[in-house]
């Protein structure tokens, strides 16, 4: 369980390309060549946490709660296999917003809006993982939890049109709800076989 243990304006939040420049480095904690963990330890934020490959999965969540390299949580150990037997090498698991809180009621009231730009770099820099000539398969997994805060739509538009820039392909797993939210990743059958998810239409219906 985490709990925040403050705001996170609070917080010295790093930018983006400083954590990654730390997560490349060499680690007694884990192997950097199979993981990609940004930051590169365990804080009050999350930007990045996945395993490397040519051909990742990315799943979009709302928010990390204690998942970390080598010890996933449930919604990770089902990310990754439904990854891998999807034909995906590898797994990302990303968030519509970066601090930890393994209770969405626990997040915080307002958007941090330095925490969420440098977040978003972080997206961009997922999304350029596949290179040119491939276009990035994105899994939208939130579920109902996006309405736990209003401002987790806006910041989902900020992905979307990084999305659409990036030529990103979405997806969604599983049954959606009445209000078309996409299934959360657990209780899904790893031969679950995806469904394109119009992300921009489904904005529209959490902004009418």
């Amino acid at each position: 369980m985490h709990i925040p243990k403050s705001a996170t304006l609070s917080l010295s939040v790093k930018k983006f390309d400083e954590s990654l420049n730390e997560a490349l480095l060499p680690k007694d904690e884990y192997d950097v060549e199979r993981w990609l963990f940004v930051p590169p330890m365990y804080d009050e934020y999350r930007y990045i946490l996945g395993t490397r490959g040519d051909n990742p999965l990315i799943c979009i969540g709302i928010n990390p709660s204690t998942a970390k390299p080598g010890a996933l949580d449930n919604t990770l150990k089902s990310v990754e296999r439904v990854a891998l037997a999807g034909g995906y090498d590898s797994f990302i698991m990303f968030n519509v917003y970066a601090q930890r809180a393994t209770r969405p009621d626990d997040m915080e009231k307002q958007c941090n809006a330095r925490l969420h730009r440098e977040n978003m770099k972080a997206f961009a820099y997922v999304l350029d993982l596949y290179g040119k000539g491939h276009r990035p398969a994105v899994w939208a997994a939130w579920g109902t939890i996006i309405e736990k805060r209003p401002y987790l739509a806006s910041c989902l538009a900020d992905m979307i049109a990084i999305g659409e820039q990036k030529g990103a392909n979405w997806y969604s797993y599983g049954p959606r709800s009445k209000k078309g939210h996409p299934h959360h990743p657990l209780y899904l059958r790893k031969d679950v076989t995806p469904e394109p998810f119009d992300a921009a239409a489904y904005l529209k219906t959490l902004t009418a």
